[in-house]
């Protein structure tokens, strides 16, 4: 079965960090709990940019409210 890996799809936790502000760490945790859709090749994570950017749209409309251990 071919691999559907599409490099021009997936970006680096770097890439991530570097358009939306958060931290290349915190990609790496998103992506090993299945937050974002991610894919391990090797020892680096590629991730589906617009899981990426989603999530982070989330996060802003969040505002305050992200930090909230009882939101939904």
């Amino acid at each position: 079965m071919p691999d559907s890996f599409s490099p021009t799809e997936w970006i680096t936790t770097k890439e991530a960090a570097e358009l939306t502000g958060y931290t290349d760490a915190r990609f790496r945790q998103l992506a090993g709990k299945g937050i974002i859709v991610a894919k391990k090749r090797g020892r680096d994570w590629f991730l589906d940019k617009r899981s990426v950017l989603e999530w982070a749209e989330s996060m802003k409309r969040l505002g305050k409210q992200k930090h909230s251990p009882y939101r939904e």
